[in-house]
């Protein structure tokens, strides 16, 4: 439960989130004063992406997959409606694989048939709703939210529960590097040095700035499926327990080790290390790989991952 400004319209909501890889639901209640507590989680990895960063366009197969899995969202939804018959306000984001592909309006087409009004929202929405998610969970703190997601990531710094100061998404993620970068199953040494020098070169200037505004030595918050993982990874654990994860420390070093020991591996090998879900494997090594030279360029010796993200930035915009 986390307290915000007393500017909240009290409710019940209901946020998707879909992503490049990942379709992600939460359904919440907010107080008049924003506290917010959560009473049902969903997810699925779809890959929505595939192929967009070569193509420009949604696959029809990508799409049903994702329709598929939002069917499965609303009939949760609906299981959950308030008993004094306020309903619940849903609220459905697309992020970058959608915002890249010429016939987002078919998969628009296909979620309205589902009854959801999907929104295909542009990169600075995307980090300011990240920032106001994972920071509610480090009240008065100064910090810089890390969103690795598939298609794109968002590097956002500021006082949590404020605006931020600086906010920037990048067209770089785990799925779009994979894509471009890795050619061989594992990827080569110069491959992974070319993914390195393309994340590096495109986000050292903003991340100077950053620094130079005095967030180099504040908490580094990092969300989404490759920082979870990496702490999953890190406890071996065979049932995902978010409770662990929430705000666990993973150090410089343990990036590096792992990003090392992966990177290694063929994908049939990366399937079966414990605390990863097999569905992740084939983008998890660029993953890490963006996360770790973020790090390098803000000099954090450490990350703290976080279960409260971009959703629950979400559900607290719409009850605004």
């Amino acid at each position: 439960m986390t307290a915000l400004s007393p500017s909240f319209r009290q409710g019940r909501y209901a946020a998707i989130d879909i992503g490049t890889v990942t379709a992600r639901l939460l359904v919440a209640d907010v107080d008049s004063r924003g506290n917010l507590v959560e009473l049902h989680k969903d997810h699925a990895i779809c890959n929505l992406g595939v192929g967009v960063d070569k193509t420009g366009r949604l696959a029809p197969e990508s799409i049903e997959r994702v329709g598929e899995v939002v069917a499965r969202f609303m009939e949760g939804i609906g299981q959950l409606q308030p008993a004094d018959g306020s309903g619940i306000t849903v609220v459905a984001n697309a992020t970058s694989a959608s915002r890249d592909a010429e016939n987002s309006g078919d998969f628009v087409a296909v979620l309205e048939r589902l009854g959801v009004q999907l929104s295909v929202i542009p990169g600075e929405k995307e980090a300011a709703l990240s920032f106001a998610g994972a920071s509610s969970a480090f009240p008065g703190e100064k910090v810089v939210v890390l969103d690795v997601g598939g298609g794109s990531s968002e590097i956002i710094a500021g006082m949590a529960g404020e605006e931020p100061r600086h906010a920037r998404s990048f067209n770089i993620g785990c799925r779009r590097v994979t894509e471009r970068c890795f050619h061989d199953d594992p990827p080569t040494a110069e491959q992974l040095r070319d993914a390195s020098d393309w994340v590096s070169e495109s986000m050292r200037a903003h991340i100077e700035g950053v620094v130079s505004d005095g967030f180099g030595s504040c908490r580094v918050v990092a969300v989404a499926g490759t920082a979870t993982s990496i702490i999953s990874m890190r406890e071996e654990m065979e049932v995902y327990d978010s409770e662990r994860v929430h705000g666990a420390q993973a150090t410089r070093a343990e990036v590096d080790e792992l990003l090392g020991r992966l990177s290694a591996l063929p994908l049939a090998q990366r399937e079966t290390v414990v605390g990863l879900d097999p569905g992740r494997a084939p983008v998890i090594v660029a993953g890490i790989l963006i996360i770790q030279q973020i790090m390098e360029l803000l000099g954090a010796s450490s990350f703290t991952a976080s279960e409260r993200d971009i959703l629950h930035g979400i559900v607290l915009d719409a009850a605004r």
